[in-house]
């Protein structure tokens, strides 16, 4: 709509994740290098990790669009909330391996056939699992299994875990130990900064024959990034909003209070943007075994819910928590809350065969 006013031949800020967009920030250019310092390596698993809307999705696209196509088959899962045996079929399907019929074990083995066939022809099988954090842990397993796969010294199946940030909480979690050795590079995608936003919408605008207009105020691209906290797709909503609203009014010059105007729309409309994701704070990137899944320190919130007298199920669930980032840092004190949660598992159990005959105020209420 605004695209003639301006003299665009297209929309710059589009939502969708498009390769021909990328723009090469800081954490982006080593996110890619840590890509394809993986792809190098031919096995194992890549993780990355990005708040929504940081550009997980753009980074993998334009790595795979660098890769020559006589070298890859790629194959991408999106919908992750699904049991670990449907988890395989999406995998099969994912790769156009007909699965219709096949138990399990023959669903492998038509899988194993279907890499062995590919590594035959000169390719490597690459599979692309997003929103990462919503896999069940067995389904996880199966992934880890598939790893497995083998002809010789030749991994016939590399992955790539591409999650939210909560998805580094989830591989800290003792079950998840054996899939943490087959990481070989991580990396956490954080916000632009200030000046990464001004590029990054200069950028996007360019690309498609921006020509200073419309043009923006000194202060406009802080203004930007400050509101959308540095994060691509946020920028991107924003940014196509004060377009739009520049031509409706005629304004070839953006400025602050137009800036602020729009965002006072969009909050009205779709409400505050979430908050990021409470996660510790990972190492930007690394290799194996420092792969960025560092155990973090306990959480003080799960002192906090104690001490605030939450119920029994909520206790052990944050204890749960807690013994997943101590295992490894203070044996001491993990063996110390085993002891402490068997004892709170058992007066849970207890409580809970005696509930049904016991009125509501009359039940336990146990102190730690």
């Amino acid at each position: 709509m605004y695209e003639s006013f301006y003299g665009l031949r297209a929309r710059p800020f589009q939502l969708t994740p498009d390769p021909d967009f990328f723009y090469g920030s800081r954490g982006h250019r080593r996110a890619m290098a840590y890509l394809e310092y993986g792809m190098h390596q031919g096995e194992g698993f890549i993780v990355i990790t990005g708040e929504v809307g940081a550009g997980k999705t753009t980074l993998v696209r334009n790595l795979l669009r660098r890769t020559p196509a006589d070298n890859i088959e790629a194959a991408q899962i999106v919908s992750t909330q699904v049991g670990p045996e449907d988890l395989l079929r999406l995998v099969a399907a994912s790769f156009r391996i007909d699965a219709q019929g096949l138990d399990k074990s023959a669903l492998l083995q038509r899988l194993e056939r279907h890499f062995r066939a590919i590594h035959a022809a000169g390719k490597r099988a690459l599979l692309i699992v997003d929103e990462a954090q919503n896999l069940a842990p067995e389904a996880v397993e199966e992934l880890r299994m598939l790893s497995n796969f083998q002809d010789g010294t030749h991994s016939l199946l590399q992955s790539f875990l591409v999650g939210q940030p909560e998805f580094r909480e989830i591989l800290q979690r003792p079950q998840m130990r054996q899939l943490r050795q087959r990481v070989i590079a991580s990396y956490h995608l954080g916000p632009l900064d200030t000046a990464e936003t001004r590029a990054y919408v200069e950028h996007r605008l360019r690309h498609v024959g921006w020509r200073a207009d419309p043009s923006f105020a000194d202060d406009a691209l802080t203004r930007i990034h400050a509101i959308a906290e540095g994060v691509p797709r946020r920028i991107n909503t924003l940014c196509d909003r004060v377009l739009l609203a520049g031509y409706l009014a005629e304004r070839h010059a953006i400025d602050v209070a137009l800036i602020d105007e729009v965002a006072a729309e969009l909050v009205a409309e779709l409400g505050p943007a979430a908050p990021p994701a409470a996660t510790p704070a990972p190492r930007e990137a690394g290799f194996a075994g420092q792969a960025g899944l560092t155990d973090a320190a306990p959480d003080a919130d799960a002192d906090a819910q104690v001490r605030a007298g939450a119920s029994v199920s909520s206790r052990v669930t944050a204890l749960e928590a807690r013994l997943a980032q101590l295992e490894s840092s203070s044996a001491t004190t993990y063996n110390v809350l085993q002891r402490v949660l068997r004892v709170l598992r058992s007066s849970t159990a207890a409580i809970r065969r005696d509930e049904p005959s016991r009125p509501r105020s009359a039940r336990a209420h146990l102190p730690l």
